[in-house]
C-alpha cells in the first residue's frame, strides 16, 4: 500500500542532546517540559484530577515505537511489528510513532517524572502496530490488517497519524469492523493546506483532526473540508524521539493535533467506560471550544470541525450521553465483526436492516410457499365443484364448505416483496454549505481552551505529572 508520511513537518533538528537522560543540568532538562505548551493550554494538572487514561489501550499504527524510550518505558505493549513479524516495541530508524506515543502516554522520567515529554494520557498503554516504512516495497500487509489487530488486541483508540493514498476494500470493512467493536478511531487532516481531507479522515466512523496553533488560530498547512471533526495543538510541538542521541524533536502537524485528540479520547474512556464511541466523540465535540474572534462562526467550520478540544471540560461538564453514534458516521456492517462485539454509531439500526433484510428474504419463500397451498386448494375446490353441480348443492348452506371464507377464498397477495432501501440514518449535525472564509484568521492571544485561562502559556509555571 502506498503512503504518504507527511502529517509531521520537523520545525527543527532536535531539541535537546544525548546527554539529556545522563548528566545534563536539570534546568536544561525542565525546558522540555516548558516547551509542551499544550499541556499548559490544557491544564493538565487539572485534568489528572479527573483522568490520566489508566486502564485504556491505545493502538499507535505507525512506525514501530521505541518502547525503552525513558519517557515510554513502562507504557508500551509488545504489540506487533507487520514489516518482520517481531514486537512493535523495537527501536526503530523512523521517529514518528515514537513521537505520537509520547503525546499519548509520555510520562516523563527523573525524580518525580518532572523531566522530558509527558502524554496527555500519561496512565495509557501503548500498542505499537509498526507498519513498514515509506519506499520499502513491503506489500504483503495493509492498513486494513494492522486496523484489525489493534481492535483485536484490546485497543479502545486506533491513532492513524498517517496518510495512505487511497483505501481499499479491505481497509474500509475494517473501519467498519472497528465501529462494530466499539473502537474510536481518530486520523489526521493532512499537512498540504488543502481544501481536503486525508482518505482516512473522511472515512466513515472516523475522527478527522486538524491543527491549531498556540493561540488557537488554524495551522496553514493543515488540510481543511467539510467533514472536519475537532482540531488540536499541532504546531511547535515537543515530542520524543526514537534516536538515542536526539531523544527529543520539536515538530509541526496534524499527526500532533491526532496524538492530543487520541490521548483526550483515553482519558474519557478511562473515566467513563460506560459510553460507547461515539459518545465519547460526542463529549468531544459538545465541549470544544473556538477563539474569542471566532466565537459566532458557523459550525462545523472546515477548519476547526467543531473547535478545538478542550479536555478538561470534556471530564467535567454536564454532557448527557446522546445516541450511541454520537456525532460518528457509521460505516457499512462488516459481517466478521460478529454478534458478540457491541456496535458503535447507527450500529442498531444496520443490524435491525440486516434482520429486516433476512427476514425479508424469509418472506419471500413463505409466500411462494402459501401460493402454491392456495392453488392446490382451489384445484381441490373446483374439482369438487363440478362433482357437487353433478349431485346437488353442498351442505351447509352459504356459510359452509365453498362459502364466504371458506377455501374457495383466496386472498389478495401482496406485490413482489420490497426490500427496504439503505437505512437513512437523520443527521445529527447538520453540514453547512461550502465553507465561508471568515478572512484571515486573526490572533487572539494565547491558545484558551478553558474560560478565564491564563492569556500566555509560555510564561505559565512548570507542569507537574500526576503522582506515580
Amino acid at each position: 500500500m502506498s503512503f504518504t508520511r507527511s502529517l509531521r513537518l520537523l520545525g527543527g533538528a532536535v531539541v535537546a542532546g544525548a546527554l539529556l537522560f545522563g548528566v545534563a543540568p536539570t534546568a536544561v532538562a525542565d525546558q522540555i517540559r516548558n516547551d509542551q505548551w499544550p499541556l499548559k493550554a490544557f491544564d493538565a494538572e487539572s485534568i489528572w484530577q479527573e483522568s490520566t487514561g489508566k486502564g485504556v489501550t491505545v493502538a499507535v499504527v505507525d512506525d514501530p515505537v521505541y518502547g525503552s524510550h525513558p519517557d515510554l518505558k513502562g507504557n508500551v505493549l509488545p504489540g506487533k511489528n507487520f514489516v518482520d513479524g517481531g514486537r512493535g516495541d523495537q527501536e526503530s530508524r523512523e521517529n514518528h510513532g515514537t513521537g505520537m506515543a509520547s503525546l499519548i502516554a509520555g510520562h516523563g522520567h527523573g525524580a518525580g517524572h518532572s523531566d522530558g515529554v509527558m502524554g496527555l494520557a500519561p496512565d495509557a498503554k501503548i500498542l505499537p502496530v509498526g507498519m513498514p516504512e515509506v519506499g520499502t516495497g513491503v506489500e504483503n500487509s495493509g492498513l486494513g490488517e494492522w486496523i484489525r489487530y489493534a481492535v483485536d488486541h484490546g485497543a479502545s483508540v486506533i491513532n492513524l497519524s498517517i496518510a495512505p493514498i487511497y483505501l481499499t476494500d479491505s481497509d474500509k470493512e475494517a473501519l467498519a469492523y472497528a465501529g462494530q467493536k466499539d473502537v474510536l478511531v481518530v486520523a489526521g487532516a493532512g499537512n498540504d493546506g488543502e481544501n481536503k481531507l486525508t482518505a482516512l479522515a473522511v472515512s466513515p466512523g472516523v475522527v478527522a483532526v486538524g491543527a491549531v496553533d498556540k493561540t488557537g488560530r488554524p495551522w496553514k498547512k493543515s488540510n481543511s473540508g467539510s467533514q472536519m471533526m475537532l482540531s488540536a495543538p499541532g504546531v511547535e510541538i515537543t515530542s520524543a524521539s526514537a534516536s538515542g542521541s536526539e531523544p527529543y524533536h520539536l515538530a509541526d502537524g496534524t499527526s500532533d493535533s491526532t496524538a492530543y485528540v487520541s490521548a483526550a479520547a483515553a482519558l474519557l474512556r478511562s473515566k467513563f467506560p460506560d459510553l460507547s464511541a461515539g459518545q465519547i466523540a460526542n463529549r468531544l465535540v459538545k465541549s470544544a471550544g473556538l477563539p474569542p474572534a471566532q466565537k459566532g462562526l458557523q459550525l462545523p467550520d472546515s477548519h476547526y470541525g467543531y473547535g478545538f478540544i478542550q479536555p478538561l471540560k470534556a471530564l467535567t461538564a454536564d454532557i448527557p450521553p446522546g445516541s450511541k453514534n454520537g456525532p460518528l458516521k457509521a460505516p457499512k456492517a462488516d459481517p466478521s465483526a460478529g454478534t458478540g462485539g457491541t456496535t458503535a454509531g447507527n450500529g442498531d439500526q444496520q443490524a435491525s436492516g440486516q434482520q429486516e433484510e433476512s427476514l425479508g428474504t424469509g418472506a419471500i419463500v413463505g409466500i411462494a410457499v402459501g401460493v402454491l397451498v392456495v392453488v392446490a386448494i382451489i384445484v381441490i375446490a373446483v374439482v369438487r365443484q363440478k362433482k357437487n353441480d353433478r349431485n346437488g348443492p353442498p351442505p351447509g348452506g352459504p356459510g359452509g364448505f365453498g362459502g364466504p371464507g371458506g377455501p374457495g377464498f383466496v386472498p389478495q397477495q401482496p406485490g413482489p416483496y420490497q426490500q427496504p432501501g439503505p437505512y437513512q440514518h437523520p443527521a445529527l449535525y447538520q453540514q453547512p454549505g461550502p465553507y465561508q472564509q471568515p478572512g484571515p484568521y486573526p490572533h487572539s492571544g494565547a491558545y484558551q481552551p478553558q474560560q478565564g485561562a491564563p492569556g500566555t502559556f509560555p510564561s505559565a509555571p512548570p507542569v507537574q505529572p500526576p503522582g506515580q
